[in-house]
């Protein structure tokens, strides 16, 4: 199926807005592909006219009315609190333009895009988008984003938690956690990437005191279940699949 075919009345467009590219699929009630995904690079530098131009191009090739999508900052009340990476004008390896973050900070993107659309767009964080499509409702689980950074969400017996965003606080030495887990670290030294993944995990596991932890996003597909023989809690690979079928629980849950 694609974009251009009618969808039915219970049909999402799945939106997962990333550092580096934006991915686009159409699923059903259950979250479940109704196609491959579309994918196109997240345009730099992003300003939220700029990124309401992509989206919308997008969305108006389907007739799909309900739209969920993944913002990658800190974003609430449908309102961009921080706009993480969005706001490097030449992507990741850039420096903060305080321009930009400025036109990003308290930005209401939700009622922007729907204005623009006629829609009913609904969109949270993306790690929070990753959980919605991972856990299983029970204790408190932690979910980790892998991708061009790293993001971080918590859900205490399946109600999902306002956490902060992880992404730019120090990790080791001087870097923060994108730049240490990000995927220009593990492109440069898998093993080190991998070593430190441990590391994190279990850091937050004690901090959150979570008892099941899900990795989500492009580069969890790298992981290997081995990694985590010896801990005491309970990790599970979403992968790429978990923010198509957290997009359906945002009308369906």
């Amino acid at each position: 199926m694609s974009l251009s075919d009618s969808p039915g009345e219970d049909q999402i467009l799945a939106i997962d807005i990333g550092a580096t590219n934006i991915k686009f699929c159409l699923v059903d009630a259950q979250g479940e592909r109704l196609e491959n995904p579309h994918r196109r690079p997240t345009p730099y530098p992003c300003s939220p006219a700029r990124l309401i131009e992509v989206l919308v191009e997008r969305i108006v090739q389907t007739e799909c009315q309900r739209i969920g999508v993944g913002f990658p900052g800190e974003f609430a009340d449908g309102c961009v609190v921080r706009p993480g990476n969005l706001a490097r004008p030449g992507g990741v390896t850039t420096d903060v333009d305080p321009e930009l973050d400025r036109q990003w900070r308290g930005f209401a993107l939700q009622d922007a895009m729907r204005e623009a659309t006629g829609r009913d767009v609904r969109i949270v964080n993306d790690a929070r988008l990753a959980a919605l499509g991972s856990i299983e409702g029970d204790g408190v689980e932690l979910v980790l984003t892998l991708g061009t950074g790293l993001g971080l969400s918590l859900a205490v017996d399946g109600v999902i938690q306002r956490v902060r965003d992880v992404g730019q606080e120090i990790c080791e030495g001087d870097l923060t956690y994108d730049q240490s887990l990000g995927e220009i670290a593990r492109a440069h030294d898998e093993e080190h990437w991998s070593q430190l993944l441990v590391r994190v995990v279990d850091r937050f596991v004690t901090e959150f005191g979570a008892n099941r932890v899900y990795l989500a996003g492009g580069n969890a597909r790298r992981v290997s279940p081995y990694l985590f023989e010896r801990v005491d809690y309970r990790v599970s690979i979403s992968g790429n699949e978990a923010p198509l079928r957290g997009a359906a629980k945002l009308f369906y849950p």
